[in-house]
């Protein structure tokens, strides 16, 4: 699918990954509309591409369905979405005050996996209403998953789960999307560089790249933007979920 002219959806795009994945679409000739909770952040992203923001709860089914109406009658329905959307929490299962918060592990599942569903199913409706292109395609759907989804770490319950399902989630989507031509996908990120990490110290950033195999350094956003540029033009690629992560096997702890 080539992307030029058409709108494509971002969510989480303020920051990271998202806004890095934003940019890269605007810069192929995306309409891009820019999904995020920040809207400090989200709004100076969309000016510096020329885009639009639309302040979202993607776990909340009204806050996105308002949203995804308004971004649409502004640029018009998506033929690309990207999930960059989501949070972490690190706490073990049972720890030294207990068990774990049961609202902790709900939270992270919400916004992880039933916001990416959320979001996905809202642009798929939108996408299948649309008029296909030329090789038959109306949409790609791209989420983002986790290295965590397969060697989730001591402490990574909650995320590790809500990556796991994004990763369930990409085939059965795939499947029931192939009769409208819409194509469903998913990254796997190991380390990246993103805000949350660029915050540590240097010397526990040389030590988290330190275990990736080669290029020995923690990803970076343009990468997965990359991928992603790459996986929209490819229409062949359908229901994989493709890791991104330098050979990174995770360790228990």
């Amino acid at each position: 699918m080539n992307i030029a002219g058409k709108t494509a959806f971002v969510t989480g795009a303020a920051s990271g990954l998202g806004a890095e994945t934003a940019r890269a679409l605007s810069g192929r000739g995306a309409r891009v509309a820019l999904f995020d909770r920040n809207a400090t952040a989200g709004e100076a992203v969309a000016g510096e591409l020329g885009g639009r923001f639309f302040a979202v709860d993607v776990a909340d089914a009204g806050s996105a369905e308002q949203a995804v109406q308004a971004a649409m009658a502004v640029l018009g329905p998506p033929s690309v979405l990207v999930n960059c959307a989501g949070i972490g929490t690190a706490a073990r299962i049972v720890g030294r005050d207990g068990p774990m918060s049961l609202s902790a592990f709900e939270t992270v599942i919400r916004v992880n996996l039933i916001g990416s569903f959320n979001m996905l199913r809202l642009s798929a409706h939108a996408m299948s209403l649309s008029e296909p292109d030329a090789n038959g395609q109306r949409g790609v759907i791209i989420s983002t998953a986790s290295v965590a989804a397969f060697e989730g770490q001591v402490g990574q319950a909650a995320y590790a789960a809500s990556k796991g399902g994004i990763v369930s989630l990409t085939l059965p989507a795939a499947r029931e999307f192939a009769r409208f031509g819409i194509r469903v996908l998913a990254i796997a990120p190991g380390l990246f560089l993103t805000p949350l990490l660029a915050g540590l110290p240097p010397e526990t950033q040389d030590g988290l790249a330190s275990s990736i195999p080669n290029p020995p350094r923690l990803g970076r956003p343009e990468e997965f933007a990359a991928l992603v540029l790459s996986m929209i033009e490819n229409d062949y690629l359908n229901g994989e979920v493709v890791r991104l992560d330098g050979a990174l096997r995770m360790a228990a702890k």
